[in-house]
């Protein structure tokens, strides 16, 4: 089977490596100063293994048209706060303000090169390997460089120039911070200690609806709790009425995929009637409190919030009882205080149970965050969407751009480049 190169495997000292990161991070709307700078610190520890090398680092920051679409030159600045050694900036991407600076770098040097998404072929040129190899970003900075790191596990996902589109131009390897992705996720896929639950929700409900299918019929799950939205579609699967307001939503938020995920949630129910876990109950949200409704109760013309609370309870006795928990997504409208409950118990219960608790990214590993219970969960993934395309079972871009290049350059590159 096709692996990756990582940097045990080769010597990268004294010479120049492009490393791709996501440091894409919250930003206050008024002042720019970070809110969050937890995606600059887990990159910390693969600069930290490049000390010896010349380091350009390649990082976006939101997207075109966001309010915090902006320039890397606060992430230099709290990067070299974190690591206490001076980040250089550079206010271009490919041209022959960021060459020269590259040539200008000493061993030992960090630069940082602007948002890459100002470049327009960043966003726009799709296709295949080649084709994105043939992009300016790619043969401009392939001339200069000797390798390429990729620790953006949260672009993994994503098939764009500066992510897969070094694979057959220089030797590229995966990162600390990838690595460490990849291993700790694949702990939960490969070899889960059982009994192993999946708790899916949030308004996601076609991905996660295709990560239930994943995880059941190749047997990494033995139980999927359903939560959130993605609970509203399978308790209306299954014949209860949610009522017009909740099933217009639902129809609402999934658009045109709504044909494709009933039809992939149908044939769960019908294949795994045993395995898929829906609420008895459920918070609404009606004349602004929080009123709790069994089931038999409904429909009421009134929004599904959250999980009600013999719910709640059920799946925190499940999750604390688990070998391994895979969670991703809210339980219910978790920013206002009354409907934060279910999410709220669900995180603690994971905190507090002995099995592997994997957290999604995105939603997921922020709340986990800021209730202070990162150190007390198995794993907090730095990715929202590359994380549910491989609990999915989908191809990300990213690694398999790291797996051709190793299949190609392993034998040139392996314990390798000072002797070049």
């Amino acid at each position: 089977m096709a692996r990756v190169l990582t940097l045990d495997e080769v010597n990268l000292d004294g010479r120049t490596v492009l490393v791709r990161v996501d440091i894409n991070s919250p930003l206050d709307p008024v002042t720019n100063l970070f809110l969050d700078d937890t995606r600059i610190r887990r990159i910390l520890p693969t600069l930290n293994r490049l000390s010896k090398s010349k380091v350009v680092l390649l990082a976006h920051q939101s997207r075109p048209g966001k309010m915090d679409f902006t320039s890397t030159l606060g992430h230099a600045r709290e990067l070299g706060r974190l690591l206490g050694r001076n980040v250089k900036w550079v206010d271009d991407i490919y041209g022959k303000a960021a060459l020269t600076a590259i040539e200008l770098m000493e061993d030992g040097d960090l630069l940082m090169l602007n948002n890459v998404r100002m470049d327009e072929e960043e966003n726009s040129v799709k296709g295949d390997f080649a084709t994105l190899s043939e992009t300016r970003i790619v043969q401009n900075l392939s001339l200069i460089a000797d390798a390429f790191v990729n620790d953006a596990f949260a672009c993994a996902h994503r098939s764009s120039p500066s992510i897969v589109g070094f694979t057959n131009t220089i030797p590229c390897i995966a990162g600390e911070l990838m690595n460490h992705e990849l291993a700790k996720l694949g702990q939960a896929l490969d070899d889960p200690k059982r009994p192993c639950i999946a708790v899916l929700g949030g308004i996601k409900v076609d991905d996660s609806v295709i990560v239930a299918d994943n995880m059941l019929r190749g047997d990494v799950c033995d139980h999927i709790w359903v939560t959130g939205g993605v609970a509203n579609l399978f308790l209306y699967l299954s014949g209860i009425d949610l009522g017009e307001l909740n099933i217009n939503f639902l129809k609402n938020e999934l658009g045109d995929s709504w044909d494709d995920t009933v039809v992939t949630a149908s044939k769960l129910l019908v294949d795994y009637p045993e395995c898929i876990i829906m609420p008895s109950d459920v918070a609404l949200h009606i004349a602004g409190n929080r009123i709790d409704h069994p089931l038999a109760n409904l429909p009421i013309e009134a929004p599904i919030f959250d999980l009600g609370i013999t719910s709640i309870r059920s799946l925190s006795k499940a999750i604390k009882s688990a070998g391994t928990i895979i969670l991703n997504g809210p339980a219910g409208v978790f920013e206002m205080p009354d409907f934060a409950l279910g999410t709220v118990e669900m995180l603690n219960a994971c905190a507090e149970s002995e099995g592997y608790a994997v957290m999604g990214g995105g939603h997921t590993a922020t709340l986990v965050s800021q209730r202070g219970l990162a150190g007390k969960m198995g794993h907090v993934s730095t990715g929202g969407g590359a994380c549910l395309d491989l609990l999915a079972g989908r191809t990300l871009p990213g690694l398999a751009s790291l797996k051709e290049s190793a299949e190609q350059f392993r034998f040139s590159i392996s314990k390798p480049l000072d002797h070049q």
